[in-house]
């Protein structure tokens, strides 16, 4: 059994995070919040003694560390005596933290792909470019990686995975929906950070269809959904992680992310691009300065953690997965709904922050039991859903399944 746990990142999803960790200690054991400004770890524990949230008596610390550092990392899990890192930080950190795991033996997870900061966009499948070239390395060295274990990616990967496995003989097609129902009251936010949700629309839309690689522009392909509890919805196609590694896992089902926005976004993030503010090439100022245009935008934007407090309204993520069972066509939309007040009262977070931070403690959970301790490199859809699944309705993120015109839990 594997105990003790390293949040690296000391954001609204690393608070989120460390909170359920704390309220399921008993199973985690000591916590420890890691990032390069430790005021910050220093704040998420001041609102987990605030909000009441250790179950038991134990260790509760922040640090500071570069993540990019990986000597330092593998220093400060040979400190903390911790078995399980929870990499909530930036995507860039993603190789430097994997790496300290692999040098350290203990199970490593994320919530994304990881992405070179001087790169946007890369050939696709994303995974093959970094994580999956480490698949062998891991398993020689017996150490568990799940990546991608967020909502998106990570809970939709096991909704495929259930609704191939419980309703069809043949999955033929895989839609991940994402769309924030939400209000920030801010004239313009990003839910998360600035410069990654930037980035991940300013490259070419991929999706996989008729067994093949398919590429779109950003905001080129809409639709319009009907959805549970948020109804009718906005969104286009986008490129995203999870499509990377289902398309490995079901070649035979067209894949396809959707994303809401609304007109305000769009016309934002248009006139932002239009003007290159949204390079992440450096430029020099008239006086002579190098800057980075994206990061100049995100330095002006409200800093995702403090929309927290004001956010009102639902989010709704799910999988509309299609397919044939005894012959015959069949689709169910398996989701989740939460709330972004409800996450603010429990963790101090808003709900986006919520549904990412949630998934990560439930898979520390099943690799300290040992249901997922795999010693290998694995993605979510490759893992049992049930037990996972099981979890995420104790601790706050139950799973829905709507079957025609019926909706119940997912195992009624």
């Amino acid at each position: 059994m594997k105990r003790n746990v390293l949040i690296i990142g000391a954001g609204g999803v690393a608070q989120v995070a460390a909170h359920k960790c704390a309220q399921n200690n008993d199973v985690l054991g000591d916590i420890h919040i890691a990032s390069r400004t430790v005021s910050k770890c220093e704040a998420i524990i001041q609102s987990i003694h605030e909000k009441k949230s250790l179950k038991t008596e134990g260790v509760l610390k922040a640090h500071a560390v570069d993540g990019m550092d990986t000597a330092a990392v593998a220093a400060l899990i040979r400190e903390t005596g911790v078995q399980i890192v929870i990499n909530v930080g930036s995507a860039f950190l993603n190789m430097s933290v994997l790496e300290a795991c692999l040098e350290t033996g203990v199970a490593y997870m994320d919530t994304a792909i990881h992405e070179d900061p001087a790169k946007i966009c890369e050939t696709p499948p994303w995974y093959g470019n970094y994580e999956w070239k480490r698949r062998d390395r891991c398993a020689a060295a017996g150490v568990t990686a799940i990546l991608g274990v967020g909502f998106d990616p990570g809970v939709v990967n096991s909704y495929a995975r259930l609704a191939v496995d419980q309703y069809m003989d043949e999955v033929t097609s895989i839609d991940i929906v994402d769309i924030n129902a939400g209000s920030h009251g801010k004239w313009f936010a990003t839910n998360f950070d600035p410069e990654i949700n930037f980035r991940e629309f300013t490259g070419t839309v991929y999706s996989w269809q008729n067994g093949a690689w398919q590429s779109n522009k950003m905001f080129e392909v809409g639709k319009v959904w009907d959805l549970p509890v948020v109804g009718e919805q906005k969104a286009y196609m986008t490129g995203h992680d999870e499509v990377h590694s289902l398309s490995a896992n079901y070649p035979q089902a067209d894949v396809r992310f959707w994303m809401g926005f609304g007109d305000h976004y769009i016309n934002v993030f248009t006139v932002l691009n239009n003007l290159g503010l949204l390079s992440e090439q450096p430029v020099l100022t008239a006086e002579g300065q190098e800057v980075v245009p994206l990061k100049v935008v995100k330095a002006v934007l409200p800093d995702p953690s403090s929309l927290a407090p004001d956010y009102t309204g639902k989010t709704c993520i799910g999988d509309l997965v299609k397919g044939v069972k005894d012959g015959q066509e069949v689709e169910v939309f398996v989701y989740n709904v939460a709330d972004h007040k409800e996450a603010f009262n429990e963790v101090g977070s808003q709900g986006i922050s919520y549904t990412a931070g949630v998934p990560p403690v439930a898979a520390a959970m099943l690799i300290a039991n040992g249901t997922w301790d795999t010693g290998t490199m694995v993605n979510v859809e490759e893992l049992d859903p049930k037990p996972f699944l099981t979890i995420l309705d104790d601790i706050g993120l139950p799973t829905r399944v709507r079957v025609g015109n019926t909706d119940k839990a997912w195992n009624a």
